[in-house]
């Protein structure tokens, strides 16, 4: 049995959410205005990564997992297999809202047409069909030459080629990123970037992020803030919302383990949202203050329990937060 199975999900998580989210949902009404989420009027939502690959075998069985546990609004990963015009369906079928899609800036792998490489049309349609009006960009752009070394798995090449890059290679993203954004407004889209902690690493009195966000204009460059990752690589999230309002579109509503070794190799320790280190307070009522407009949950593997029960244990906690 998969992690994810489908029919645990329908015949058997899928109920119990449903019981528990009833519940939950008395209890928040009857409780006070003052819960962040419903005294700011925002939905709470669910970035699709969260859940892994497996749900691609049954996207309608998630989704309607998804709505089940309380959230209403997703972030797509990618298309997860399907025509943007199928996803919308089985979204408005499970009473979900598409916000928001990740779309790489350059093709991933070899022979992959997926990514804002693509006729500037090409995007427009699937946005236009998914309902939304805003493409993240979810990773940086390569450094020219990058590749994977014999026994090397996939976060210490990027730390390694990251470490190596130096800043006019941001610089350069900086202007890519000003293409993109101008060529997709003029579609009605807007473009937003996606952190990790390597844009967080000291480079010659300055950091990659600094250049990016000095570099790019707001107008046409906004920022999906990961919450997490600018906690993993040791700054405080609540600060960096207050430096950038305005610019950001989302946040991911991500934790970090009290163990997490803070620094700028591409990995965390993870923690359920509420779990970890993570002042949710102070970081929620930043987010406001700057504008936020979306807010995703979001969590990294390895998980201490099933995937849709950490996704429970997030909502949960965020519908009770005071802020």
């Amino acid at each position: 049995m998969t992690e994810f199975d489908r029919r645990a999900l329908l015949r058997g998580s899928l109920a119990a959410s449903m019981i528990a989210f009833t519940g939950g949902c008395a209890s928040i009404q009857s409780g006070s205005a003052q819960h962040f989420f419903a005294r700011a009027n925002k939905p709470i939502g669910l970035q699709i990564y969260t859940l892994g690959d497996e749900i691609q075998a049954d996207v309608g069985a998630a989704f309607a997992a998804v709505a089940a546990l309380g959230y209403r609004e997703v972030e797509l990963p990618s298309l997860l297999g399907k025509a943007p015009t199928e996803l919308k369906r089985l979204a408005d079928a499970a009473g979900l809202t598409i916000a928001s899609l990740h779309m790489p800036p350059a093709p991933m792998a070899p022979g992959q047409s997926y990514s804002m490489q693509m006729p500037v049309d090409e995007i427009a349609s699937i946005a236009s069909a998914l309902g939304i009006n805003q493409i993240i960009a979810p990773i940086p752009i390569v450094p020219p030459g990058f590749a994977f070394r014999q026994g090397e798995n996939f976060p210490a090449t990027f730390t390694r080629e990251f470490t190596a890059a130096g800043l006019d290679h941001w610089r350069s993203m900086a202007g890519r990123f000003n293409q993109l954004g101008e060529t997709l407004k003029a579609r009605g889209l807007q473009f937003g970037y996606h952190n990790h902690n390597l844009e967080f690493a000291p480079k010659v009195g300055t950091t990659p992020w600094d250049v990016l966000v000095r570099e790019t204009d707001p107008a046409l460059v906004k920022f999906q803030l990961d919450l997490g990752w600018v906690t993993a690589a040791g700054l405080n999230p609540a600060m960096m919302l207050r430096s950038l309002s305005g610019r950001v579109l989302s946040v991911h509503v991500k934790d970090v383990a009290s163990n997490n070794q803070q620094g700028y190799y591409f990995g965390m320790s993870p923690a359920e949202v509420g779990s970890g280190t993570i002042n949710w307070v102070e970081v929620l009522r930043a987010a406001e203050n700057a504008g936020v407009g979306h807010y995703f949950v979001e969590q990294e593997p390895p998980f201490s329990m099933p995937r849709i029960e950490a996704a429970k244990k997030a909502v949960d906690f965020l519908s009770g937060v005071v802020a």
